[in-house]
């Protein structure tokens, strides 16, 4: 069973659709098929840059593509229901053991309130997801709405997360639009995100620096 399999999964598709639907009526930003579809090949992308094995990669990106899967039951606790919820699905798609495995657990420790890079997977999954800042993640066009998550995303006009061998070095870089939102604004609201991704990036190997209108910050 492939990541290409699961992501052509009717079911799962439902899913995620549904999921996303409770978050528009929450008011959070986008976590639809763009989201979960970056996870999934970032995460994929940085196991490859690093030369784990191929199966390796290919869970990453299951775990990316199903990660927020939970919050079709409720927003609270979503990682953990989640985790259940993909151990049931490739449990009866045919999926070996181990592999559940991890992809539950990474999944299951995606969140900053309560996830701890346990795995490898876990790591990528963390900065994969935790690096998706973007204006079109933005759901509203009326910026008098907007709340400082808002506010955070839209001012946000390029992002980047590399990985670099030769420095064992992750970087994201974001360029953002200060007219929009201070970057002070930006650290209230994602600090705990980023030292999640310096935790993460350690899990693999890596120091995670964090460059904003090119200026170095972490």
């Amino acid at each position: 069973m492939t990541y290409e399999k699961i992501r052509q999964d009717e079911a799962i598709k439902a899913y995620i659709r549904h999921a996303d639907a409770s978050l528009t009526a929450l008011g959070y930003t986008e976590h639809s098929f763009a989201h979960v579809g970056f996870c999934a090949e970032t995460a994929g992308r940085i196991l490859e840059t690093l030369s784990f094995p191929a199966r390796t990669v290919e869970l990453a990106k299951i775990a990316g593509y199903l990660h927020d899967i939970g919050n079709l039951v409720n927003r609270v606790e979503h990682s953990q229901t989640g985790a259940i919820m993909a151990f049931r699905l490739l449990d009866e798609r045919g999926f070996e053991p181990d592999e559940v495995a991890i992809v539950a657990t990474a999944i299951g420790n995606h969140d900053e309130g309560t996830g701890v890079p346990v795995n490898d997977v876990a790591a990528a999954l963390i900065l994969a997801d935790k690096c998706d800042v973007r204006r079109s993640r933005v759901r509203s066009k009326d910026f008098a709405t907007f709340d400082i998550h808002d506010r955070v995303n839209y001012s946000v006009t390029a992002s980047s997360l590399s990985i670099d061998k030769d420095s064992s070095t992750a970087l994201l870089e974001l360029s953002i639009d200060t007219q929009v939102c201070a970057i002070m604004d930006y650290f209230e609201i994602f600090m705990g995100r980023m030292l999640m991704c310096r935790k993460a990036a350690h899990r693999l190997g890596l120091k995670f620096a964090l460059v904003v209108n090119g200026q170095e910050i972490m």
